[in-house]
């Protein structure tokens, strides 16, 4: 049943965006302007980035629609709302497509989070370059213009750890017109307006945030001259696809130069060929940062809050994850490493104004199914609300790829006051019984930022349900260094901070730390060191990231080469899937499920003195085992019986 049949059985609040023909004719409409492909399923609300653009192409007049997850084994599903006027914009959803389906060790995940009732195969893989091909067979010569995290994540040559190969950037693959990276309303909505005004596809190159691919003459004439998107007008070569793939410190060397251009107020256009004798993409410097009144529009949109019920009661588990949180912010300074959140939604922190934040719990309160319990008030990092660079004549020039990194930059205002001031503003909203903050605490921030010490007594008394996310990730201080966090000693201070705040609220709370197993820089030595340090501290990590190499990330590029592109260092890597697993074996000691393989790291590292029964031990010796019936005499009795 469409969305706009259940809206008049007064289900919903708003009419869901087109999903069928039926419902573009109930709209009064012959046709569509833009049409969104998405793997995902489609879930009405601001969370799911292919529904935020397409509300807010549609919150600007533009008539818009979505085609979920379709059946990429013909063309057919892909004409399921007829031929756009302007564009096709295609994504692969939340997660990439090769990330959603596979886990660290290459296995099947168990479900997909983003689809109804968690059902697997509802997307191929390399899902923007699959529904790419499709929607050009479905209809040539529609403008094809990609977005998404997998587009954007995958703009230049890059490493798939999927295929253990490097692949040229995905907008060459897709043969699309344009690609939209990082956070994608300024770049589409001007897309929209230019291909309205009847701008053609090929003539659309100056966006800020997109891509687009270039012939090798337009290849030579650009990089000869100088650029008018930045004051020095320089053009920067990186090297081309070929280079990359077949040498590993000019991977490195890209990789490098990529991230010391992503400051959007001093980025340079970049150019990168895919062979020599061929053309290869340009890459525009990155979208402006959106304004706190820009953010607002947004989260103002008319969403529904609800999947698509055509759905019915099949739940999409991402849904029920978020469906009752409220999202501050988006960005984040920290630039760790081996996050994508940096790389895709920008180091510049865009806030939402309280009143906006107000105003979706009043909207989260009339149209779901509410108990009065806000499940996370936060972002990408639970405390980085309204912090930023003190003067933007600093922020303009600086490129530095963490603010907090590898300390707290002077410049960086790290006032908690107006996260703490919304805090209690939502708290005392009629109906709230409860705000949790899930999102995971930049520790550092509370134990050195200003009025961190308030901030987390706040948080402690009445934000926390007994547990509280934070991510110290490692013990080493070689890892700890190439991912970009603080060391150990950072994260035990805030530990006793927590404690003492959490005593003082008379509460008995604790803290769920977050760790990576298989990190660049991180050895077994490291990890059994790690494994001594929880043990020693009472820890019993269920939670553990085995280490992903996604694409375009700086570990990544480590995981690959070898190399610390910051340094063009040689860095260890733990490349076979034995090693990680018995590193990530090692954060589970506790578990006797995890034992043969805690002890076979613990020989392979000569440290078999923590292989016993000692206190100081991290795992049992061996169980002794009696040979199988086949192999042992027959007893005695037995064999007078068959005599």
């Amino acid at each position: 049943m469409s969305g706009l049949s259940q809206l008049r059985r007064g289900r919903f609040e708003h009419p869901f965006l087109p999903v069928t023909r039926e419902d573009v004719r109930a709209r009064g409409w012959t046709e569509l302007d833009v049409i969104i492909i998405s793997g995902d399923a489609y879930v009405d609300h601001p969370a799911f980035g292919p529904p935020l653009i397409a509300r807010f192409l549609e919150g600007r007049g533009f008539k818009v629609g979505i085609i979920a997850q379709p059946d990429w084994k013909s063309a057919e599903p892909f004409r399921a709302l007829g031929r756009p006027r302007l564009f096709f914009g295609i994504a692969a959803g939340n997660m990439d497509s090769m990330l959603n389906r596979l886990t660290a060790q290459k296995k099947n995940r168990g479900e997909d989070q983003y689809s109804p009732g968690g059902e697997r195969g509802k997307r191929p893989d390399r899902a923007t370059i699959v529904y790419a091909n499709r929607a050009r067979e479905a209809y040539p010569g529609v403008p094809i213009v990609l977005g998404g995290i997998e587009a954007s994540l995958r703009r230049i040559a890059h490493y798939d750890y999927w295929s253990d190969t490097v692949r040229r950037s995905i907008l060459l693959d897709a043969k699309a017109d344009l690609l939209v990276f990082g956070m994608g309303e300024r770049p589409v909505m001007e897309i929209a307006k230019r291909l309205d005004a009847g701008e053609p596809i090929d003539q659309i190159r100056d966006v800020r945030g997109t891509a687009w691919p270039i012939s090798k003459v337009e290849a030579e004439a650009r990089s000869a001259q100088p650029s008018q998107t930045v004051s020095d007008g320089r053009v920067l070569l990186l090297p081309s696809f070929e280079d990359v793939r077949a040498d590993k410190k000019k991977y490195a060397l890209a990789s490098r130069t990529l991230h010391y251009e992503t400051n959007p107020y001093n980025a340079r256009p970049l150019l990168q060929r895919d062979r020599f004798d061929l053309g290869g993409v340009w890459f525009n410097p990155p979208a402006l940062p959106l304004e706190t009144a820009d953010m607002d529009e947004l989260y103002d949109l008319p969403f529904n809050r609800a999947p698509h019920p055509m759905y019915r009661d099949q739940p999409v588990p991402a849904f029920e994850t978020v469906k009752n949180s409220l999202v501050i912010m988006r960005g984040c300074f920290g630039g760790c490493t081996f996050c994508s959140i940096t790389e895709h939604e920008g180091r510049v922190i865009q806030n939402r104004s309280a009143d906006s934040v107000l105003r979706e719990l009043r909207t989260m309160r009339r149209q779901g199914e509410w108990n009065g319990v806000v499940s996370d008030l936060g972002g990408p990092t639970a405390n980085m609300y309204q912090m930023r660079c003190e003067d933007e004549k600093y922020e303009s020039k600086c490129r530095r790829l963490s603010c907090v990194h590898p300390d707290i930059c002077t410049h960086l205002k790290t006032d908690h006051g107006p996260l703490i001031e919304l805090m209690r503003l939502v708290r005392k909203e009629p109906g709230v019984k409860h705000v949790h903050v899930a999102s995971g605490v930049r520790t550092d921030l509370v134990v050195d930022g200003e009025r961190g010490q308030e901030y987390l007594e706040e948080l402690t008394r009445h934000h926390v349900g007994g547990q509280l996310s934070v991510a110290p990730e490692h013990v080493s201080e070689d890892t700890l260094r190439l991912m970009k966090k603080p060391p150990i000693g950072s994260y035990d201070r805030f530990t006793e901070a927590f404690k003492c705040a959490s005593q003082s609220a008379g509460k008995e709370q604790y803290l769920i730390p977050y760790f990576i197993s298989g990190h660049p820089g991180s050895t077994l030595d490291d990890m059994i060191a790690q494994a001594q340090y929880l043990k020693q501290k009472g820890y019993r990590p269920r939670q553990v990231q085995d280490f992903i190499p996604t694409p375009m990330s700086l570990a990544a590029t480590m995981y690959h080469t070898g190399i610390d592109p910051l340094t063009m260092t040689p860095c260890y890597t733990a490349k076979g899937l034995r090693e990680k697993r018995m590193q990530k074996a090692l954060l589970l000691y506790w578990d006797p499920e995890q034992h043969e393989l805690v002890r076979e790291a613990l020989t392979l590292a000569r440290r078999t003195d923590l292989i016993g029964t000692r206190p100081e031990c991290l795992v049992p010796p061996a169980p002794h085992r009696r040979p199988p019936i086949h192999k042992q005499q027959a007893p005695i009795k037995a064999r007078r019986r068959a005599s």
